[in-house]
């Protein structure tokens, strides 16, 4: 059972018809990429403890993906003043906490400056595998839903989403098109959500499959983002994790909620 919950939804994409229905993608610039909410101080504490005790089961970098994990490290910091972080020999973060930063490691530095989860993929290759689709190069990965990183990490779209029935063919062709379409500048926003019980760090093996049900209390959501690097061309794909009691939820959210077809997994 989750212990870090937010109290209030920044984004709920059942009420936004934009995001309520496939393929549910709109624009979303740099400026509101970042999200501070009132869950943040908490969850960068569990990041933190994770990044320190279990760094082999959070982080993965394909030595060939550092040049876009450093452009990725570079990008996000010069976003930091603006969302109230002090930037120097430490970084202050807006709830108080430091950080020193670290460009040698980018991946580790940025696990612990923001809440989202951070994954590049990068086209594949001969040498990597997956020609034409693009792979898990990188990734911060502290709030998994129900997988691992040591399962995904290097590896093509398609493979990524093997246990999921509904990733067909056709569904991983369009995925690889809308990576391939990407720009600079500008990039895209989704959203999914479905009710659980599950802690905010959930990884699950394949194997493992899902948890027995039973009471579903919460609804988590996550708010995922799409942007290319322009310098390495590596997509940045982004996860913030909300999780939330149905009550705590807007009367608008409430209500909206009821003609959305939530799924239901741990």
């Amino acid at each position: 059972m989750s212990d870090i919950l937010q109290k209030h939804l920044v984004f709920a994409p059942w009420v936004d018809p934009r995001t309520r229905r496939l393929p549910g993608t709109i624009p979303v610039t740099e400026a509101d990429w970042l999200v501070q909410d009132d869950a943040f101080s908490k969850q960068l504490e569990l990041r933190e403890k994770l990044l320190t005790e279990r760094p082999e089961t959070v982080h993965r970098l394909y030595t060939g993906c550092t040049p876009a994990a450093q452009e990725l490290y570079d990008w996000v910091l010069r976003l930091l003043p603006a969302r109230g972080y002090e930037v120097g020999n430490k970084i202050r973060r807006p709830d108080g906490g430091e950080v020193v930063p670290n460009r040698d490691q980018p991946l580790l530095t940025l696990g612990r400056l923001v809440a989202e989860d951070l994954c590049l993929m990068i086209p594949g290759s001969a040498e990597t595998g997956g020609e034409g689709e693009h792979i898990l190069g990188g990734a911060i990965l502290c709030f998994p839903a129900g997988w691992t990183l040591a399962q995904k990490f290097m590896r093509p779209m398609m493979r990524i989403h093997k246990p999921v029935a509904k990733y067909t063919e056709d569904v991983g062709t369009r995925v690889q098109r809308l990576l391939d379409g990407v720009r600079p500048g500008m990039g895209l926003m989704r959203g999914t959500a479905h009710h659980s019980n599950a802690p905010l760090h959930n990884p699950r093996t394949e194997e493992a499959g899902r948890v027995p049900q039973g009471a579903l209390p919460f609804i988590r959501v996550e708010r995922q983002c799409l942007f290319r690097l322009p310098e390495t061309g590596a997509v940045v794909f982004s996860i913030h994790t909300s999780v939330i009691r149905e009550e705590d939820l807007s009367e608008e959210q409430t209500a909206a909620l009821k003609e959305w077809p939530i799924r239901e997994a741990a």
